[in-house]
């Protein structure tokens, strides 16, 4: 009889998860939010398959998460110690790139990068990652794939799964260049 009381509370009381559509261009804000299950012309992958994919020669892992910026409204004579940023080891860190809309700065910032990585090689393994429920990762591999870019990979649990999984991390680095924050 108990059985029946938890049959008739999962099919009647579970939550039903709504799937997210892609959208059709870029997301352009709420970056923190519910992901779609995937995205056209990408593949999915997890942390696990990320790691395999990090040993291939032509592999680029790219994190996409904004840099800390210092806060306009602290004064100019108080201390400020940007929180050291832990991602996946040799990921290529391109701040700011993640965003739906890019300036002319900030594309070039990532065209450049994504040139210099891949030796200009629209075959080359790109994965790109932020956090668990972020739109840049996504932005991003859309954003690579739209340049021609043909094995690109969203890590689409990012660096949260990353650590899930007890994978070592390392201190990153914004990619040297000019680009401007949203």
């Amino acid at each position: 009889m108990q059985s029946w009381v938890l049959l008739i509370t999962l099919l009647f009381c579970a939550p039903v998860l709504a799937e997210v559509p892609e959208p059709e261009g870029y997301k352009l804000e709420d970056y923190d939010s519910e992901v779609p299950s995937g995205l056209a012309g990408a593949k999915r992958v997890t942390a696990v398959e990320v790691l395999a994919l990090s040993r291939l020669e032509d592999s680029v892992i790219i994190d996409v998460i904004p840099e800390h910026r210092r806060p306009d409204w602290l004064p100019e004579n108080q201390l400020w110690f940007p929180v050291d940023h832990k991602g996946i080891p040799g990921a290529l860190w391109l701040p700011d790139t993640g965003f739906g809309a890019l300036s002319p700065v900030t594309e070039k910032y990532f065209t450049d990068h994504l040139t210099a990585a891949t030796g200009g090689n629209l075959d080359a393994h790109l994965t790109f990652y932020c956090r668990i429920d972020c739109w840049m990762s996504w932005n991003a591999a859309k954003r690579a794939l739209s340049y021609g870019y043909n094995n690109v990979y969203w890590f689409a649990d990012g660096v949260d799964d990353w650590f899930f999984e007890g994978f070592e991390f390392a201190i990153l680095k914004p990619a040297p260049g000019e680009r401007q924050e949203k």
